[in-house]
């Protein structure tokens, strides 16, 4: 990725040194730090780490957000899991796992594995985690993710044997390390409901490298190392960790710049960006990216949706294609972002294979840039009067201080020639996940952080039936494609579909992508072993100072 203002701090030389594709796939240097800063030894100092982030809920059934997922990498044990530096999934608290026919999967626990409330972890509470998430299968959780698990299957207490809808799974050992994997105590959560946090910590069902000492949620939580993990990560290398939440990044801003956290992860605006990168008193690292930001159009309740009044399926989808004839993304990567999101043309981000630009031909002016003259002839052609009204609705907390400004953005080119009226209004975090799949936002802001890195985490949890997204978006032959790529062996033929998906997809317009960008940690001088790599995992235990 580049940057395109002048005068770039030290992370803007270090980034602007990128190609988009190379973003993914490996880290870089930024201010002095790298995607594995790990010179120097561990005093076992605790640490204190400062985030904007939110969290929804720590039951892996509840939640499938950044913030949460935050906090189930410390505290819970995974069957798979990757290493420091690598996004390769690996043998975390099982011995071994293979898949022992081309739909079944079976997975050897190591001996005796306790939580910490000195309970045993068995195969029955593996098959409780997977078995509760598919049958709680909540509007806000991942259990999308499970679409092709069949079942689970407690052999004995350490063998565990998943059995596939769909043989040759190419995602299955990646989605074992992902938001739907987490291992859980079956003493301790509900079967049939999404667990109360308090419930979670007084049962102390960790088996991660920390246990939770205290929690207020979005305020404060205290952690320290879990002496009997037996997962692969290793020990931690510090004493234990606080984490401060906040919510101004300004304040937060100025506590790693005095010292008074360690660590600062998500989420800063490009311009505090660019400003910390001139300052000796801290390190900016950055590592590779994958994240996302785009638009969500409700089917039913947009202009023209299925339940409006004027309900009409063609007028609706000129809509779409009108807003994403004017978006300007290279304008807002630059004016907003100053570089440090760029803009995203498909699904996909570009660096994974299977990206492509399917939306960058299809609107405005064929090149990336908008078209005025294209987005009226399309508005014209379908019979919609003008301006339309857009209700649109994003949620600053949730996704950077920069939002307000994107979103002005996005605003003034929507409007600007007269073909839009476009009405913003912001919702806290918590209360935006509930009213975004109870259909009250016609449009509406939302990113993704991926869970793996595989093109299909980009497509299946979006497109598949019953996904996340709940915008009553429907394409059998999207979703006959998804199915296909999952099983597909031949990479060749794979990567063809999912270039036909996102090629489909980018025609109907259930989302409007907008832009791609980087992972970044903000450490003080002293601060050594923050990782940032491809498995998009934030982990405190290899942080020292």
């Amino acid at each position: 990725m580049s940057l395109h203002h002048s005068g770039r701090g030290r992370l803007g030389l270090a980034i602007g040194a990128l190609g988009a594709s190379a973003l993914l796939l490996a880290g870089c240097a930024g201010g002095g730090g790298d995607t594995t800063d790990d010179g120097g030894d561990a005093s076992g100092e605790p640490l204190i780490v400062g985030t904007t982030e939110t969290i929804t809920s720590i039951d892996p059934a509840g939640s499938y957000d950044n913030g949460s997922f935050a906090v189930m990498n410390q505290i819970y044990p995974f069957l798979l899991n990757s290493v420091y530096g690598t996004a390769e999934v690996t043998p975390d608290i099982a011995e071994s796992a293979e898949f022992t026919s081309p739909t079944e999967y079976t997975v050897k626990l190591k001996e005796g594995l306790k939580f910490a409330n000195g309970n045993d972890l068995t195969a029955s509470d593996v098959k409780f985690s997977f078995d509760r998430q598919t049958a709680i299968a909540d509007e806000n959780g991942p259990s999308s993710l499970l679409g092709n698990l069949e079942s689970t299957e407690a052999v004995d207490d350490t063998t565990v044997v998943f059995t596939l809808k769909s043989g040759n799974d190419q995602t299955w050992e990646q989605i074992l390390s992902s938001p739907a994997a987490p291992i859980v105590d079956e003493d301790v959560f509900s079967a049939d409901s999404v667990t109360a946090d308090a419930d979670i910590v007084a049962g102390k069902p960790f088996a991660g490298q920390y246990v939770i000492d205290s929690y207020k949620v979005n305020e404060l939580i205290s952690y320290s190392p879990y002496a009997d993990y037996q997962g692969n990560l290793g020990a931690a290398e510090n004493a234990g960790v606080t984490v401060k939440y906040y919510t101004d990044a300004s304040n937060m801003k100025l506590d790693v710049e005095g010292g008074d956290i360690d660590v600062a992860f998500r989420s800063f605006s490009a311009t505090d960006i660019d400003d910390l990168s001139t300052n000796d008193a801290v390190k900016i690292v950055d590592g590779p990216g994958g994240e996302i930001r785009y638009i969500v159009f409700n089917f039913d309740t947009m202009p023209f949706g299925a339940t409006t009044p004027e309900a009409d399926a063609a007028k609706s989808l000129a809509v779409r294609q009108a807003a994403a004839d004017l978006i300007d993304r290279e304008a807002i990567s630059k004016d907003v972002f100053k570089g440090t999101y760029t803009p995203l043309y498909s699904y996909v981000p570009q660096g994974l294979t299977g990206a492509n630009e399917a939306l960058k031909g299809l609107y405005g002016d064929g090149n990336g840039g908008p078209d005025a003259d294209k987005a009226a002839a399309r508005l014209e052609e379908a019979g919609v009067a003008t301006p339309v009204t857009l209700n649109l609705q994003y949620a600053g907390d949730r996704y950077g201080p920069s939002s307000g400004d994107e979103y002005a953005a996005i605003k003034s080119q929507l409007e600007e020639t007269g073909l839009f009226t476009v009405n913003l209004a912001q919702t806290e975090w918590g209360q935006y996940s509930k009213d975004r799949v109870a259909d009250a936002y016609p449009e509406y802001q939302l990113g993704w952080f991926p869970d793996y890195s595989d093109a299909d985490n980009y497509l299946r949890p979006f497109f598949a039936a019953d996904n996340f997204l709940a915008n009553h978006y429907e394409n059998t032959e999207v979703q006959d494609l998804i199915s296909t790529q999952l099983t597909e062996t031949d990479a060749a033929t794979r990567e063809e579909d999912l270039g036909q998906i996102q090629d489909l997809v980018a025609a109907d317009l259930s989302t409007l992508p907008m832009l791609q960008g980087a992972q970044i940690a903000v450490v003080g001088a002293a601060v050594e072993g923050t990782t940032l790599d491809g498995s998009f995992k934030f982990r405190y235990a290899p942080i020292h100072k």
